[in-house]
C-alpha cells in the first residue's frame, strides 16, 4: 500500500495528486493508494481519499505502508524514516500557490543529500522516483534534538 500524504496546509495541493493519478493510469503504480489530502479538495476512482484522520489511524497507515509519498514537510518526512519507510517527497512550491515560499526546498535538499528520501522536483519526475524507490535503501534516520537541546542549554548556561 502506498500512502500519500499532503498534510495540514491550508493551499491546495492538487498537482501531487495529478502526478499519482497518472502514474496509476500508466500502471506505473498497481498498489492500493490511500491518501490524506488535508484541505486539498480531489476526485478519483483510483486513490482512497481522506481529509484530515486521527493521529491513531494515521500512525496505522504508516506502520502498514510499504512507501510514503509526501509533501515537504518535516513532520511528515521524519515521520516515514522514524518508521522505516521508504520515503519520496514533492515539495509545496510557491509558484504553484501551493505554499507562500519555498522552504520545502530546502527540506526537501537537506535529507536528500543526507541520503534519506527521493526527492521529486519536477512533475515528470514522480515516474523515475517510483523505480529507484524498489531498490532504495534510506540512510537510518537519527534525530539530531538531542545535540541541538545540549547547544540551548549551553547558550542559557553560559549567559
Amino acid at each position: 500500500m502506498i500512502l500519500v500524504t499532503l498534510g495540514t496546509q491550508d493551499k491546495q495541493f492538487k498537482r501531487l495528486l495529478d502526478m499519482i493519478e497518472e502514474q496509476i493510469k500508466l500502471k506505473n503504480i498497481k498498489d492500493k493508494v490511500i491518501v490524506q489530502a488535508g484541505y486539498t479538495k480531489y476526485e478519483s476512482k483510483n486513490m482512497e481519499i481522506f481529509d484530515l484522520i486521527d493521529r491513531q489511524k494515521f500512525s496505522k497507515l504508516i506502520s502498514e505502508c510499504d512507501l510514503l509519498i509526501t509533501h515537504g514537510g518535516v513532520g511528515s518526512i521524519i515521520n516515514g524514516l522514524q518508521n522505516n519507510k521508504k520515503v519520496i517527497v514533492v515539495p509545496r512550491l510557491s509558484k504553484y500557490k501551493e505554499h507562500i515560499n519555498d522552504h520545502q526546498l530546502q527540506i526537501t535538499d537537506n535529507f536528500a543529500k543526507a541520503g534519506y528520501i527521493i526527492p521529486v522536483y519536477e512533475n515528470d519526475k514522480l515516474e523515475d522516483a517510483l523505480k529507484k524507490s524498489k531498490d532504495f535503501k534510506p540512510k537510518k534516520f537519527q534525530s539530531n534534538t538531542d545535540n541541538i537541546v545540549k547547544i540551548i542549554e549551553n547558550f542559557i548556561d553560559n549567559n
